[in-house]
């Protein structure tokens, strides 16, 4: 007879399977890594089920589950997204207690710990998220394809990819293809979207896709492109690197954070002529598009696998070590000073 696991992990997330968020991503990928060696379930929210240790995906959205388990005595760990780094843990007194709750935060990318209140960045940890290496796709000959992935929401600002689409309005762009793949989480922003593609035949909307179908059409592609005001560690962009398709990105501390900051593809937070030089150059210089390509090549090895798995087990052994020695309740004070 085998040994059970030993050690109950419960993964809190506030979106799951039918939203195919990220945050849903890394926990199904998480949940992959402990199930050889501890129980482990995914669930937006907890009601006093024997769960060990818990690792939660958001500060704001899983306060309640946070705060109900930290209560128990039983240890957290917090899994810091984009918007919890560089927006709710400045204001939002939420997401203020999950920090002070939490025995272990984690980022996704080591600029990440920058945004943390010093006080704190002693129990904080960097995760690098991963994807499997793929070999790149040929790319279509009779267009060059631009990726744009992520389901629209204002963060992920899709419009600055549009506006600098129709400034590449001469002969040589009109083999330009933008390719949208993601759901209508704004319905405004999904209206605009709509009104951009009928106006520009150049621009297609592919909906929700699978997400194997996702990376398939990503690797045919000649870049992603990533205007995001906000990004924790965006799977996206490791889906590309890994991939072996370099990326055009907004200078945001989640890329910045993944690529370096010297890496010559960012342009400036919503500045759609930046972007649109950027394309320029790429479609007409060969030799920066494969500068980019061997940059991203040079960060692949930073979003392996078994390199993540291995963080991730050892997150888990940390919080079942403070399980077993008996920990108790942080002190639930409602302030974090920065």
């Amino acid at each position: 007879m085998s040994r059970l696991p030993a050690g109950r992990i419960l993964i809190v997330s506030p979106t799951l399977a039918d939203a195919n968020t990220g945050n849903w991503q890394t926990a199904r990928r998480w949940a992959q890594f402990l199930r050889a060696h501890y129980r482990v379930r995914i669930a937006r929210d907890w009601n006093n089920e024997p769960d060990d240790a818990m690792i939660a995906l958001h500060a704001r959205r899983s306060a309640p589950a946070i705060a109900a388990f930290a209560a128990s005595g039983r240890p957290v760990a917090l899994v810091l997204t984009g918007t919890d780094l560089y927006r709710d843990i400045r204001d939002d007194r939420d997401a203020q207690h999950s920090l002070e709750l939490a025995r272990r935060l984690v980022v996704l990318q080591p600029q990440g710990l920058e945004e943390l209140p010093p006080a704190l960045r002693g129990r904080a940890t960097v995760i690098e998220q991963s994807a499997p290496a793929l070999s790149p796709g040929t790319p279509r000959q009779r267009t060059f394809d631009l990726l744009l992935v992520g389901h629209l929401r204002a963060e992920k600002d899709p419009l600055t990819a549009v506006r600098a689409l129709a400034r590449l309005d001469d002969a040589a762009s009109r083999r330009i293809r933008l390719v949208h793949v993601g759901g209508a989480h704004d319905e405004a922003l999904a209206r605009q979207m709509r009104e951009a593609a009928r106006v520009d035949p150049r621009i297609e909307l592919r909906g929700p896709l699978a997400h194997a179908t996702t990376r398939a059409l990503i690797r045919r592609g000649r870049l992603l492109l990533l205007p995001s005001l906000i990004e924790g560690g965006a799977n996206v962009l490791i889906e590309a690197v890994t991939a072996g398709v370099p990326v055009l990105a907004s200078r945001i501390g989640g890329s910045t954070g993944m690529l370096g900051a010297d890496y010559p593809g960012f342009f400036p937070v919503g500045d759609d002529a930046a972007l649109a030089a950027l394309i320029r150059r790429c479609r007409d210089e060969p030799a920066f598009l494969e500068r980019l390509r061997v940059h991203c090549a040079r960060c692949a090895p930073h979003f392996a696998p078994q390199r993540e798995a291995a963080a991730v087990l050892a997150l888990a052994h940390n919080l079942l070590a403070h399980r077993r020695a008996g920990s108790v309740p942080l002190p639930s004070s409602r302030t974090t000073e920065r």
